[in-house]
């Protein structure tokens, strides 16, 4: 099981795919040879290669050049023009359109982890913290490495600002908010009350990001009977907003640093405990039954009770 509750989500460093059998590392220069070109930035790099035309275009597009010839560094997984090839026509040209540069944007930092990381490490990670804010999950089966299900088919592409990994589609973060992805999942509908009636909905669907401890139709079932009834009333607001404030932590957090905290604050303040042992979590005395659920505003823990502030 991985959850983790810490306050610097994106603190994590990245690891990335190591080389493959008959595909030796090469440094950053066009054509990409060993030794070479490791003075050029990551985006003179890309377009020297010659075959990140569409990168480069969507880079323009959301204004992160500068940003990727900065000093960094930076590790990019970067999609050939083949891999975006595979995204529908429609949804490339609309995502390059100006009034779509936010959500562009949001797309190719999922692409980008803080930091130089080359391919002998890879192994060390299951997921990476990217500059976007969601994470994305490493794979390593027979020597075969993906990102989020993409093939990394070329690594350690030595840059003057950081290291290029090519992977051969494009990856796509959630588009989500956290109100929407507990809906469509489906077993938060009291949850998913609770939080409109106490004025909690708006900031869930578009603030952030936060990591949210949600708790089942079934962990709220657990409840005394009327519990819940009584909470929903309008003069019970403030202390459901304690109750649900309780089940919030401010950031977006994951579960690889869980085993190293004690106790998290929550957004109403309340302190709660943490106990990791034997593969198994449990937060304010809730057992954590799923994890790292990814939201464009945060990141959701799925726990089996209803956690009540003193």
């Amino acid at each position: 099981m991985k959850l983790a509750l810490s306050t610097s989500a994106l603190a994590a460093f990245l690891l990335l795919a190591p080389a493959f059998a008959g595909d030796e590392s090469k440094s950053c220069t066009a054509p990409l040879s060993a030794g070479e070109g490791r003075g050029s930035d990551i985006v003179s790099t890309a377009v020297a290669a010659g075959n990140f035309k569409t990168l480069a275009k969507a880079l323009e597009a959301a204004g992160l050049v500068e940003t990727l010839k900065g000093p960094g560094p930076f590790t990019v997984f970067a999609p050939t023009d083949e891999a975006f090839a595979k995204i529908p026509r429609e949804t490339l040209e609309k995502l390059l359109r100006p009034e779509n540069k936010a959500q562009l944007a949001s797309v190719l930092t999922y692409h980008v982890v803080p930091g130089k990381v080359q391919a002998e490490d890879v192994v060390k990670l299951k997921a990476a913290a990217t500059v976007n804010g969601q994470r994305v999950d490493i794979q390593v089966v027979e020597g075969t490495v993906s990102i989020d299900g993409a093939r990394v088919v070329k690594t350690d592409i030595l840059c003057a600002n950081g290291v290029i990994h090519v992977i051969d589609a494009v990856v796509m973060p959630s588009s989500a908010s956290i109100v929407e992805t507990a809906q469509r999942a489906g077993t938060f509908g009291t949850l998913l009350a609770a939080a409109q009636a106490a004025g909690l909905a708006d900031t869930l669907a578009k603030d952030g990001p936060f990591t949210v401890l949600a708790p089942t139709d079934a962990a709220f079932a657990k409840l005394p009977a009327g519990t819940v009834e009584g909470l929903l009333k309008p003069e019970n607001k403030d202390q459901l907003v304690a109750i649900l404030k309780a089940h919030v932590i401010q950031g977006r957090v994951f579960s690889d640093q869980v085993a190293k905290l004690t106790a998290a604050r929550t957004l109403g303040g309340v302190e709660i405990a943490i106990k990791a042992a034997s593969g198994r979590v449990e937060i304010g005395g809730a057992n954590v039954s799923a994890t790292d659920i990814d939201a464009k505003n945060g990141v959701i823990h799925v726990i089996d009770a209803v956690i009540l502030p003193n």
